[in-house]
Order: C-alpha cells, then structure tokens, then sequence
C-alpha cells in the first residue's frame, strides 16, 4: 500500500509531529509498506525526507516569527498537487491546528483520499477546548468549571478577574486550540494573571480559564473500541508543560497507573464514552484528572495523540503487549475498514 505520512506542519507542535513521524515511517515501512513524507505547510516543494526529519524537539516550541512564514495555503497547494497520486492512504500525524483540527482531512476528503483517525467534525470538535466541555456537560462526563472570552487586539473583559475570583486560584489558563500544553499557565494568584493571559492570546483567538483539579493527572488511550491501559504521569516539579512533556527525564509515567483497579476500569469507561461521544474514531487519547473526591475530571480528547518515544499511547500500548510496529499496522487496518 501506498502511504503519505503527512507532519510537520505550521502549528507550534511542528517539531513534535516531525519526531512522531519519524517513528510512524520507520514502522510502517518495516511493514512493507511504501511510504512517502509530506509535509503539507511547505506546499508542492518539498525538502529531501533527510532534512525533514533532522528536525528535533526542543525544550520550547518553535517561535511564533518562524512558524509564520509558513503558509496554511501551502496545505492546498500540496493536497492537490501531484505529491497524492497514487496515495492509498494518508496517515496524518500533524499535530495541532490545521492537521489536528479538521482542515487537512477536509482537504483530502475533497481529493477522495482516505486517511487515518476521526473525521472533518469530531477532528474540529476535539480541538476547540471550549467546545469539547460544552459536550461533556452535555453527555455527563465531569469537567473542571470554566470561562473563556474571545481575544480581542485592543482590550481585554474586564469581567475575568470576576469571573476568575470565582473559580478561585490556582486556576489554569491555555490557549483553546492547541495542544502539547503550549502556552498553558497555571496562575496562583491575580498578580500572575496578565502574563499568563499575555501568553495564552498569542496562541489563539479564545482564551479559556478553568478551574486548577489538584490531583494525580491520568490518561486512557483508546485504540479502535478498545480503552487501553491507564497511565499516570507525574512531572518532576512544575506541571505537564511542554518542556517536561519533550525532555527525557523530566516526567514519570506508571503504567499500569497505581489505582484501584475499579477506578482504572471507571475511567476505561468514561474515556470510551467521551471518545465516542464526540464522534472521534480509531484512535486517540482522553485525559483527566482525578479530584479529591475521587471523580475523573475530563481536561481533553486528543485525536492525534504523539507518536514519539516519550508519547503516552504507545506507552500505554506496550503495556497491553502490543509493539509500536504493530500499533501503526493496527492504526492502518482500522483506517482502511472505517473509510
């Protein structure tokens, strides 16, 4: 089979999606596949696969100045040029916006090319933050109470502060539609607001504010209908951030979590309903954390989870007894039987 692995990409998650990539090729050519990388935000042109995948993850994500040379008209230009002939299948492993958000899958629905993962609305669902809790209420599933307000160039509500009193500190602010915890802050007290806010609107048009769950922080993995195993993560000092996501060493993940077992089994459930709830297939990860009265909170469903060696699903796939190659090839077998 004939297989566009498509990464990189214009979001701050750029480098991220290349390491996953990576990852993502070496298997599914090791399955005997033909593989091609593609990365849509550079357009028809590309680069050599060498130099595309020399790119590394840093401690921080690309600069905003970088990634804007990068064109979202790229991702056009290169779906309907002759990079997809012949393209069996596209396994997108772009992270973040314009990959992780609906666009490239609409983009290849047009040229009739099927691809890995949820589909154009779950895709777009699952990204917007905001909207993804709007559904959580709606469907039962517990979520951190929030706020979120529309960024605006020259003044900022002068609601928040009301509205973050509220919520009461430590409450966590992040950008709505992106991933890998960029530009996430978790603010103590008013002082630190402003920046945390500052931050937060370079990343997106909608800010949300939510309520900080002091708690173990966990994750499901879900591959097909099947939840997998549940991971703790545990950072070492700090929080989740990106840094301690992306350096070796920075973060413990137990896996299995050390939890009762009925309280693995509860959040299995709750991931598999969240996930199918939001119309997401195949594969992905729903994460949460776990309050001092025992409930799951629902922070998000990821829908292009990481592939890289540090990545929570191949983890959790691991510890089900399945290898990464085999992971990939059952990525690949539920994408051709679902399009």
């Amino acid at each position: 089979m004939k297989i566009a692995v498509l990464l990189g990409g214009s979001s701050p998650e750029r480098l991220v999606s290349i390491a996953s990539g990576r990852g993502v090729i070496n298997a599914l050519r090791e399955l005997g596949h033909d593989v091609v990388a593609i990365d849509p935000s550079l357009g028809p042109d590309q680069i050599s696969e060498t130099e595309l995948l020399s790119q590394a993850v840093g401690a921080t994500p690309p600069s905003k100045d970088f990634l804007s040379r990068l064109s979202p008209s790229n991702y056009l230009a290169a779906v309907e040029s002759k990079l997809f002939n012949d393209v069996d299948l596209a396994f997108i492993i772009l992270h973040g916006k314009w990959g992780e958000d609906g666009i490239v899958q609409s983009l290849l629905e047009l040229r009739a090319i099927p691809y890995t993962g949820s589909g154009v609305m779950a895709s777009a669902i699952a990204m917007d933050k905001v909207m993804s809790k709007k559904l959580f209420v709606h469907h039962g599933t517990p979520t951190a109470e929030w706020f979120d307000y529309r960024v605006n160039s020259r003044t900022r509500p002068d609601s928040i502060r009301q509205e973050i009193a509220k919520l009461g500190y430590p409450s966590v602010v992040k950008p709505n539609d992106q991933g890998s915890s960029v530009a996430i802050s978790i603010v103590n007290n008013e002082r630190e607001l402003d920046t945390a806010l500052d931050e937060a609107e370079k990343f997106s048009d909608v800010v949300l504010v939510e309520k900080f769950i002091k708690g173990a922080e966990l994750t499901v993995g879900i591959l097909g209908d099947q939840p997998l195993p549940v991971i703790e993560i545990r950072p070492h000092g700090g929080f989740y951030d990106y840094h301690h996501k992306y350096t070796k060493g920075m973060t413990d993940y137990i896996v299995p979590a050390p939890i009762d077992k009925s309280v693995a089994l509860k959040l299995q459930e709750v991931s598999l309903k969240t996930f199918s709830s939001l119309g997401c297939r195949t594969f992905g990860r729903v994460d949460f954390r776990i309050g001092s009265d025992g409930t799951p909170y629902c922070l998000e469903v990821n829908t292009i989870p990481g592939m890289t060696e540090t990545s929570l699903v191949p983890k959790a796939a691991a510890a089900a007894g399945i290898t990464f190659k085999d992971l990939i090839g059952k990525i690949v077998e539920l994408s051709v039987e679902g399009n």
